[in-house]
């Protein structure tokens, strides 16, 4: 019998008590500093988000990635999940990771074989693994050409459908629908994020591309449960302030979807 772990829990009583839940993604790469990562991290869950992600696409791994995910755990009371670029993107001081099969991709070794090299290290480092459909959507940014993704064309909602409704099928207790980080073309349509939303029974992650409050609150009222920002706060002159800002938007439309 296959156990939910806490972190799991956790998210799926977050989005039925508040209807969305909000996340950030750190890559530590991506940062002036590891200290300027773990501030970011520690003030985005000062603000309110409902949970810290670290990693990236590339070079987000050994002791980068142990010293930025360690002090932002220690600093706060939400979980640490990683967003693992490879299989070496893992740190035995996150809470969980996002188990991902990358379902749209050309390479089986992002449907399966990363997943199946990884599985014995998840285990041993006691990291909880959130079974997660992963689906990447034009333009697809790094992440895109990283895992060698057929990415699903912005105006066909039904492809995405088809392919959450497969990784449902498939044992995914989460899809999660990505444009890209800093997707310059804005992210996931809505009329995708609802064609997906309409088509599973499990929590439903949106990110990549979405650059303002408005746009995340649009995401949940398409149907989303979730909405993960990165770059958007990155780039802010205030990035608490921005932060809160989002959860705001996220948690009011959240309410009105219950």
């Amino acid at each position: 019998m296959v156990t939910i772990g806490k972190t799991e829990k956790y998210i799926n009583e977050s989005i039925s008590r508040d209807g969305g839940i909000l996340s950030i993604i750190i890559d530590p790469v991506d940062w002036p500093s590891p200290d300027a990562a773990i501030k970011a991290g520690i003030g985005a869950a000062e603000a309110g988000v409902d949970l810290v992600a670290v990693g990236g696409s590339m070079g987000a791994q050994g002791e980068l990635l142990d010293v930025v995910t360690k002090t932002i755990k220690e600093g706060v009371n939400v979980p640490v999940v990683l967003f693992p670029g490879n299989i070496a993107t893992l740190t035995r001081y996150a809470d969980a990771v996002y188990f991902m099969s990358l379902l749209n991709s050309r390479n089986p070794y992002w449907i399966s074989q990363a997943q199946t090299l990884a599985a014995p290290i998840v285990r041993r480092m006691g990291i909880e693994p959130l079974p997660m459909g992963y689906i990447v959507v034009e333009p697809g940014g790094t992440v895109g050409w990283v895992g060698d993704a057929n990415l699903v064309p912005r105006h066909k909602p039904g492809i995405a459908a088809a392919l959450a409704l497969g990784g449902q099928y498939g044992g995914c207790r989460i899809i999660f629908t990505d444009a890209g980080s800093a997707s310059q073309i804005g992210p996931v349509p809505v009329d995708m994020v609802s064609a997906v939303a309409k088509a599973i029974d499990v929590p439903y992650l949106v990110a990549g591309g979405i650059r303002t409050p408005k746009e995340a609150a649009d995401i949940i009222k398409a149907g989303a449960n979730w909405v993960q920002i990165g770059t958007a706060a990155e780039k802010a002159k205030d990035a608490k302030k921005t932060i809160a800002d989002f959860v705001k938007a996220v948690k009011e439309e959240g309410k009105k979807c219950r």
